[in-house]
């Protein structure tokens, strides 16, 4: 007997997906360093949320730390994407450290605009995740009291401020719009005076990619969305499609999380990628795809992403 004609799918790729610029940048810095000054090159924490990165990295000769006291005294180390406090590259310093700062420079931008507020004798309200890397760094550009995490609605009902009349608002750059914009109407309410970004600090790949899964929800049946469970846009996506009307979002690191009885009785299946995680990721998904059914790609473009970030010069080891 024949074997049966394999179930048609069509998956609705989501663009824009994966790698952002200040991913590639982040990236490209650490190759850099390991390519003018050979392994091993330090890395203070994970350069991007993504496990098969960090694990290419580690290949290449990138040891992953999460404090300086790891680094040997002549050792080049690159502070990630996420960015790091002000003390971590004035630490750097006072050892005689080499390093690359890979922070992306959208997340340089929120720094700069949080010591702005702070000189200007404003408490910021800083919207994100407690314990983010981000986040972490970002309050660590002023000093202690200075700025005032809010993670949810409710957090906003309740903060608290010396001077309702200075008082400005920034957010992490990967946060979900909706959730977003919901915390920042409670603040505006609650503080008349409040002062925000001059531009939007949800960055463009954050948004493209919120936009795109937003786009391709409703009509699907499930919404995979490849990418790290620590990484916050990842996550937010999943969080997108829900809200969006899809009726199930799953995140998966590879093709190996997918359990395939959520296929069940699917038809479309939706498909996007969090900006940490690499193409050859999606293309895995589809082609495990493809051996179970008839695949029909349809991608959703919503965005043509041109933007490039340069990387710094690359430190080199003085030669002994």
């Amino acid at each position: 007997m024949a074997n049966a004609a394999p179930r048609p799918l069509t998956i609705l790729l989501a663009s824009p997906r994966g790698f952002c610029a200040g991913v590639e940048r982040a990236i490209a810095i650490v190759k850099q360093a390991l390519q003018r000054n050979g392994p091993p090159v330090y890395v203070r924490h994970e350069i991007v949320h993504n496990r098969y990165v960090v694990d290419e990295l580690r290949a290449m000769g990138a040891v992953f730390v999460e404090d300086l006291d790891e680094v040997p005294e002549d050792g080049i180390v690159v502070f990630s994407a996420h960015g790091v406090p002000k003390a971590i590259p004035a630490e750097a310093r006072s050892r005689g450290l080499l390093f690359a700062d890979a922070t992306c420079p959208l997340v340089s931008k929120v720094h700069r605009e949080v010591e702005r507020h702070h000189r200007a004798g404003r408490t910021v309200l800083l919207i994100g995740h407690a314990g983010h890397p981000e986040i972490v760094g970002t309050i660590g550009q002023v000093p202690d009291g200075s700025v005032v995490l809010v993670e949810t609605v409710e957090d906003a009902e309740r903060a608290l401020v010396p001077d309702p009349e200075r008082v400005a608002f920034s957010t992490q750059t990967t946060l979900s719009l909706s959730d977003t914009g919901q915390i920042v109407a409670v603040l505006k309410r609650r503080f008349p005076a409040l002062q925000g970004p001059r531009n939007e600090d949800i960055c463009y790949a954050t948004t493209n990619r919120q936009r795109a899964v937003a786009a391709i929800a409703p009509t699907a049946d499930l919404v995979l969305v490849v990418g790290a469970p620590n990484s916050s846009n990842s996550m937010r996506l999943v969080e997108v499609a829900r809200e969006a009307g899809c009726p199930r979002a799953e995140l998966v690191r590879t093709e190996a999380d997918i359990d395939w009885s959520w296929l069940d009785g699917v038809k479309r299946l939706g498909l996007s990628a969090g900006a940490s995680a690499p193409e050859i990721l999606v293309e895995r998904v589809v082609a495990a795809c493809r051996e179970r059914f008839a695949v029909r790609i349809e991608e959703v473009r919503l965005a043509e992403e041109t933007i490039y970030f340069k990387p710094p010069p690359t430190p080199l080891r003085k030669a002994s």
